[in-house]
């Protein structure tokens, strides 16, 4: 089977200010912005699709009233209408009803905030997230980052799960990830499960039009920075959303894919670097 690249273009919706501290062992205490990002992918036979949604005006609708006000009170967003993805598209040509499926990386408010601009899209994603997102009460929805009123009622109807998808071996590049859930059936998006950061997170494998392999990581981990230092978060972050066991594994893994040296991306969903690649494109 011939290799099928996609035009990956990343977006970035809004950001949002927390202490460095929180976010890697030994991190300053000043406040840094974590941008959020999205990526617009080209596929050339299934068309448009998106990986993750970044913030949108529906997360500030849905942190109006306590408890999930504490949400917005916590988090310091920084956003303006004109960064939502379905606005950021248009650029490219494109309206919401040509994106063909949002792939969901996790449910945390600030990965899904605009997945309600997009309701003829299929929805790729865990269902163990999903659950999670359905089960939660208000006050330990905040607590673990979920915002139940960001998920589209239809949800589950809409849904393609990754655990459900055929399984596909990576190519080598990916070491040591070596599974991917094949979710277009022809090996050009895999998802990769990515434990640790919270229930059903998982990343996305994507071949681009300049043969490099891009791993877009979501939040296991939160800067290249900490992948290159194998630096995790302090356990007090990870054990609130998360389980810190699990995410220092994943994180090892992903210092081992860095160290071996491929030109493969790794794109946290956090991360400056990164947001900088979307600035400059």
């Amino acid at each position: 089977m011939n290799p099928v690249r996609c035009g990956i273009h990343l977006l970035q919706a809004g950001s949002c200010s927390h202490p460095e501290a929180a976010s890697i062992i030994g991190g300053r205490m000043a406040s840094v912005a974590f941008p959020a990002l999205s990526a617009l992918i080209l596929h050339p036979t299934h068309g448009a699709l998106l990986w993750d949604t970044g913030y949108d005006p529906a997360f500030f609708r849905a942190t109006r009233r306590w408890p999930e006000k504490l949400y917005a009170l916590t988090t310091l967003v920084s956003f303006s209408d004109d960064q939502a993805v379905a606005r950021q598209i248009e650029r490219f040509g494109l309206s919401p009803d040509d994106i063909r499926g949002v792939i969901i990386s996790h449910f945390h408010g600030d990965h899904v905030a605009g997945l309600g601009s997009f309701p003829g899209s299929r929805i790729y994603c865990a269902r163990a997230g999903l659950s999670q997102v359905r089960a939660v009460g208000r006050f330990a929805g905040v607590r673990k980052g979920l915002l139940p009123d960001l998920v589209p009622p239809d949800a589950e109807a809409r849904a393609v799960f990754f655990e459900d998808r055929p399984r596909r071996a990576l190519p080598p590049e990916l070491l040591p990830f070596k599974t991917g859930a094949d979710l277009l059936d022809d090996g050009s998006l895999l998802a990769v499960e990515l434990p640790g950061h919270c229930v059903g997170h998982w990343g996305l494998a994507v071949r681009g039009e300049d043969d490099r392999w891009r791993l877009f990581v979501g939040d296991a981990a939160w800067s290249r920075r900490a992948i290159r230092e194998n630096r995790p978060p302090p356990r007090l972050t990870t054990d609130l959303l998360g389980q810190t066991d699990p995410y220092r594994r994943t994180l090892a893994d992903l210092h081992a894919l860095h160290a071996r040296g491929t030109d493969t991306v790794l794109a946290p969903s956090h991360c400056s670097e990164t947001a900088a690649e979307a600035v400059a494109r």
